[in-house]
């Protein structure tokens, strides 16, 4: 038997959430507002509105997975990325707002271009298919290939493609590079590898928990990914071609190194929205 629950007495659950969450409130929130179908102003308007018993119900279900720790996004089995809706499970990484540092640069560097320029970006390791769904969003005028190893983040990938009915999108199982075609050549090649160390302390820590390690860890101080793309981006790129990476925070150096040592130039790292270098992007010498 559920007691039913008013929105404020759910709300007020969110001290429950002190000890597991940075920002317990908002999660009761998002929460709240997947089991309503309403959005956060409906929460703040409405306070004394009560829940069915079948919405008390999953909202105790919901909030007894918060509480060890399942992130709210696999919880609610959705995640906004570029103000996209994307489908997310426990095959790939749950999309992170710095990771949008990363759309943002490619559409930096094509911004003097027509309307209608035709373009070819390839995103190695897609996962959710976060970073090619929202640049194939503003270019639809680009074809856009997304990639990864893993069946089932190909599967999910494409299931968010056909949602929000992205036809400048294709998505394909590649073990980075290898079903790839020298043959037709991208002007922009995007990446957000696994970039963790092994041993990195925070693998038992939060959100990361309840995700895949072949999508957290490489090799080499996790360095081992980066190292292969920038090595063999070069002859999939058009003259002039752009690769751009996501890293971690203490990895900016030997990334720009990485890039130096495999004949990229006008090599920079972009800080995310904490301060951190977080994006390191270049262009291909003849």
């Amino acid at each position: 038997m559920h007691l039913s629950l008013t929105i404020a007495d759910c709300l007020k659950k969110s001290s429950q959430l002190a000890d597991v969450s940075d920002s317990p409130r908002l999660d009761i929130e998002i929460l709240l507002g997947h089991i309503l179908k309403k959005n956060r102003t409906y929460l703040f308007t409405w306070p004394e509105q009560e829940l069915t018993a079948e919405q008390t119900k999953t909202f105790n279900e919901f909030l007894s997975r918060r509480l060890t720790g399942e992130p709210v996004a696999h919880i609610i089995g959705q995640r906004e990325f570029w103000s996209l809706p994307l489908m997310v499970n426990n095959s790939t990484l749950i999309p992170r707002p710095d990771t949008e540092l990363l759309v943002e640069a490619v559409l930096g560097l094509f911004m003097d271009d027509e309307r209608s320029q035709s373009r070819r970006l390839l995103d190695l390791g897609t996962g959710s298919g976060a970073i090619v769904l929202a640049l194939a969003h503003e270019k639809k005028s680009w074809q856009c290939i997304g990639v990864d190893k893993e069946l089932a983040a190909v599967e999910l990938a494409e299931k968010n493609r056909a949602h929000l009915e992205l036809h400048n999108v294709e998505i394909q199982q590649s073990d980075w590079f290898s079903a790839i075609e020298t043959e037709k050549p991208f002007d922009i090649i995007v990446s957000n590898p696994p970039y963790i160390d092994p041993n990195d302390e925070h693998l038992k820590e939060g959100d990361v928990r309840f995700e895949p390690l072949s999508a957290l860890i490489a090799d080499n101080h996790g360095l081992a990914d980066l190292e292969f793309i920038t090595t063999h981006a070069r002859q999939y790129l058009t003259e002039n071609g752009w690769l751009l990476v996501e890293h971690g925070y203490d990895q900016g150096s030997a990334v720009r190194d990485l890039f130096t040592m495999n004949n990229f130039d006008q090599v920079n790292t972009l800080r995310d929205f904490g301060g951190n270098e977080r994006v390191t992007l270049g262009r291909k010498l003849p």
